[in-house]
């Protein structure tokens, strides 16, 4: 089948999907409004905080949480809070799902969710975007070059979640800007509450449990040097096991002055399963058993390229270093919001050899992260869980 034929039949599913989605919204439309947030989620840290932020005020609205695999949120089902697979095979769960969206005063989403495109809320439903990255350097949304390759059903359909976006939560006056274009949203739509998550940077409580979670699991890691490697997302690297980093060349030269790599990759990326065993006491992969935050607090140096990481990292002010190893052409493909080697808050390099020369003087280029995450944390400063609960709800 060729590539067009693929992109129709996907297209055609996704119209009969939405088509059913629709008729069963509309019925439970007609039903009355419940003092009720359905939570829709497919990351869950920023719902996390609101929800723990709405237990804490005793907010009394029941909690529903409509949660993709991907969702790591600690919640319980019972009763009072509802809990239920999102876009499972449950047809149950489906049904159940969308009579709560149809029935809730307040909708809290993480990400993009094409059902939204195909209903239309009661004008007393709220509908609150908590988008899943404190900053950005890729482009997304009605920015994102790809959108280009998708059929005009598809970009039509794009445009019509965003309009369903009452509020967006931002952190910054820069990240406003960038959602306004992406969203196509006016400057009434953004709420600049800061963003809930981060939070946790300002909770001392919360810090030294995640320090102890990490070395109760490692306890040989407390006095390393811990560096973070946690890359962003690549289609093409899915199934290879490659990791670009040339790990034996770092073991080589770095196992000997006590330093440890925390290797932090998609969930769905397969790599070697004996890479601790096979670089001892200095590499270690870590699954989805830590919250990036919590090895955030553990990491004296992060290693990344495109991710949105060193936007939260930078609360730390701890060193930085971008290895871009194919910048030019993820620039091509994805778009970038600013010239990427002079707005990261560190050095820019390309291959391995390049990134040891960097590690060892790391603490020579802490001059640009503090300004770096006044631009986009500006209002990220410890209340904003608080914030958006007191803005919904009060």
């Amino acid at each position: 089948m060729t590539f067009y034929k693929l992109l129709m039949a996907k297209e055609f599913a996704i119209g009969i999907y939405l088509f059913c989605f629709k008729v069963l919204f509309s019925i439970f439309k007609l039903f009355p409004l419940r003092d009720k947030t359905t939570f829709v989620t497919s990351f869950g840290d920023n719902c996390q905080y609101i929800a723990d932020e709405m237990d804490k005020q005793d907010i009394p609205i029941q909690k529903v949480f409509l949660m993709k695999p991907s969702s790591h949120i600690e919640v319980k089902d019972d009763g009072k809070t509802i809990v239920l697979p999102f876009e499972s095979n449950n047809i149950i769960a489906l049904i159940q799902s969308i009579y709560h969206l149809a029935t809730s005063k307040w909708i809290i989403i993480d990400n993009y969710f094409g059902f939204l495109s195909a209903i239309a809320f009661k004008k007393q439903v709220k509908c609150v975007q908590v988008w899943h990255a404190a900053g950005a350097v890729k482009q997304f949304g009605a920015k994102d070059p790809s959108i280009q390759n998708r059929s005009a059903r598809a970009r039509t359909r794009f445009l019509e979640v965003y309009k369903k976006f009452d509020y967006v939560t931002s952190g910054s006056e820069r990240m406003a800007e960038i959602y306004q274009e992406s969203f196509q949203l006016p400057k009434s739509h953004i709420l600049r509450t800061g963003i809930p998550r981060t939070d946790f940077f300002f909770n001392d409580e919360s810090k030294k449990t995640a320090r102890s979670s990490l070395l109760a699991k490692y306890p040989e890691l407390e006095h390393k040097k811990i560096i973070l490697y946690a890359p962003t997302f690549r289609n093409d690297g899915l199934n290879s096991g490659e990791i670009a980093l040339d790990l034996e060349m770092l073991y080589k030269e770095l196992k000997d002055e006590q330093y440890a790599l925390l290797l932090k990759l998609h969930p769905a990326v397969k790599t070697e399963d004996d890479l601790q065993h096979k670089f001892p006491g200095f590499v270690y992969p870590v699954k989805s058993e830590f919250h990036v935050n919590q090895l955030l607090i553990s990491t004296d140096l992060l290693i990344t390229d495109y991710s949105s990481i060193p936007f939260e990292f930078s609360f730390l002010e701890r060193p930085m270093i971008f290895f871009a190893y194919d910048l030019e052409k993820y620039v091509k493909e994805r778009g970038f919001w600013e010239d990427y080697a002079s707005s990261m808050p560190g050095p820019v390099v390309s291959t391995t050899e390049e990134l040891l020369g960097k590690i060892r003087v790391a603490d020579q280029s802490l001059m640009k992260i503090a300004p770096f995450n006044q631009k986009w944390n500006q209002y990220s400063t410890g209340n904003s869980s608080r914030n958006l609960v007191d803005f919904l709800f009060k």
